[in-house]
This record gives C-alpha cells, sequence and structure tokens, in this order.
C-alpha cells in the first residue's frame, strides 16, 4: 500500500511581505507632474492688436500684386482694405459680443461695392485663437481668388 500526502506551506507572510513592499513602492512613486497653468486669455482687444493684426498684415504684405494695406480692430470689428490691381477689396470679422465664444461673421466688399452677405465664421472651432483667425481670414481670401490658395 502506498500512501501520499500532500503538505501545503503557508505563504501567507510572504505574500504580505510583498503586497507591503508594492504598496509602499506605489506611495513612493513621484506624482505626475502637474501641467503648467494655462495663460489667461487676452482680452479681444489686446489678441488682434498683438497676434491677429501683425500676422495677417506679413501675409498680405507678402503678395507683391497687393497695396495700400490697411488693418485695424475697433467696435469689436477686425477690418482690412486693400487695392488689387487698382480694385479696392475690404473685408470685416465680426465679433458682436466682444468676445470669441460668442457669435462670428465675415463680410468682403470687391471694386467699391456694398458689403457681402455676412457669413458664419470660425463655427466650428472649440477653442479659438489669434492663430485660427489669421488663418480662415486668409482662406476666405484666397477662396475668393484675392490671394493665391498655394504658397510657393
Amino acid at each position: 500500500m502506498i500512501a501520499c500526502s500532500a503538505v501545503q506551506e503557508s505563504s501567507t507572510s510572504t505574500v504580505s511581505a510583498e503586497t507591503k513592499e508594492v504598496k509602499t513602492a506605489e506611495k513612493q512613486a513621484p506624482a505626475k507632474a502637474k501641467p503648467p497653468a494655462k495663460a489667461p486669455t487676452k482680452p479681444l482687444p489686446q489678441l488682434m492688436e498683438e497676434d491677429v493684426i501683425p500676422s495677417l498684415k506679413a501675409i498680405l504684405e507678402a503678395q507683391h500684386d497687393l497695396s495700400e494695406i490697411e488693418l485695424s480692430f475697433q467696435d469689436d470689428r477686425l477690418e482690412g482694405s486693400f487695392l488689387k490691381n487698382e480694385n479696392t477689396y475690404s473685408f470685416w470679422a465680426f465679433f458682436p459680443n466682444g468676445v470669441l465664444t460668442g457669435p462670428k461673421g465675415f463680410s468682403l466688399s470687391s471694386y467699391g461695392s456694398g458689403a457681402s452677405t455676412v457669413e458664419p465664421f470660425l463655427i466650428d472651432e472649440k477653442k479659438i485663437t489669434g492663430k485660427h483667425i489669421v488663418f480662415w481670414v486668409e482662406k476666405r481670401l484666397a477662396a475668393q481668388g484675392i490671394i493665391p490658395v498655394w504658397k510657393d
């Protein structure tokens, strides 16, 4: 007759020690670094004067066939005008509530005529920056054939 017996050792003390080591290691791990605080958003007039107008002016001045370029921001409206081939073009980007998160519109006139229909402007953007405004004004002018779509 053969008899087998098996005795299981208690691993409670080993597991507890390992668990304590793991928990201690987790507690000692440095906390994730918090992202730096976001800079406060600029008021709309300041954003236009510091970020939008200089960038947009540089884009328009780079076009060899545009002259008498004027850009300004007043009464919650970015206004621009220039000459191309002896024809006057004017555009307006409206911010009626004085903030980027409110309603926005865009209008363009050419050849001395009145303003075109006011079109929605920046309606799909979640967080609008000065770069977005410059980009979309440039794209609107390119869509009308006033400035080239493609850059060399």
